[in-house]
């Protein structure tokens, strides 16, 4: 096999976190008066938290904020996103994340985690998951966002892996992106239509196998 390295993103991949940006979101438009959809939370996929603050406000039609009152507001909802993955359990790791992880090292490719959350170390201790990664680059160590590919390639260089030997899974459109850029083989997890760039896409880890790793 030519593949020396799988990198993961975490969110969506390994876990899915999205649930709980959500109801910390929601939580924060309803304290100011108003609702947040399902619907509109999709348009806050791989957006900063900044961002996402600001679109949010759009939709309540909230503008007289100011950058001091802004900053409050994006601490108080990472605040309640923090607690709730502080009780986050292996229970709710990915169907096959843990299986697949487990196969790659057991054929001796190196294992790395490439994510822009800074709360990365946290979940993977929640979920038991720390032996299981050679190294976790977060954005915690990361300072430009993807489809930048810098935190794939960061991923590659401490698992000492050359980006062209990488391969990147990951379930969103700027992180496949990123791994482009970054030279390595991108598989997408989620849907075929959305993930066009990826080499090819599956459900989910729990529909990867070794074989499939070596087609590529």
């Amino acid at each position: 096999m030519n593949i020396k390295a799988c990198i993961f993103d975490l969110d969506g991949v390994i876990v899915d976190t999205a649930v709980y940006h959500y109801k910390a979101w929601k939580r924060l438009a309803n304290e100011m008066g108003f609702d947040f959809t399902e619907h509109q939370n999709e348009q806050l996929k791989g957006v900063s938290r900044m961002a996402s603050l600001n679109l949010i406000l759009g939709w309540g039609n909230i503008n007289n904020k100011t950058t001091e009152e802004k900053e409050l507001l994006a601490t108080q909802k990472n605040e309640w996103y923090t607690e709730m993955i502080g009780k986050m359990t292996p229970a709710e790791i990915l169907p096959g994340a843990r299986e697949f992880v487990q196969a790659c090292r057991n054929a001796g490719l190196k294992t790395a985690i490439g994510s822009a959350s800074k709360n990365t170390p946290t979940i993977l201790e929640k979920l038991q998951l720390v032996n299981l990664f050679d190294a976790v680059v977060d954005g915690n160590s990361v300072s430009i966002p993807k489809p930048n590919p810098e935190v794939f390639l960061k991923g590659a260089e401490a698992v000492g892996a050359k980006p062209a030997a990488c391969v990147v899974f990951e379930d969103a459109i700027a992180g496949i992106e990123a791994a482009v850029n970054g030279g390595m083989k991108a598989i997408g997890i989620g849907s075929a239509d959305t993930l066009t760039q990826a080499n090819f896409v599956v459900s989910g880890l729990d529909k990867m196998t070794l074989a499939m790793l070596e087609e590529l």
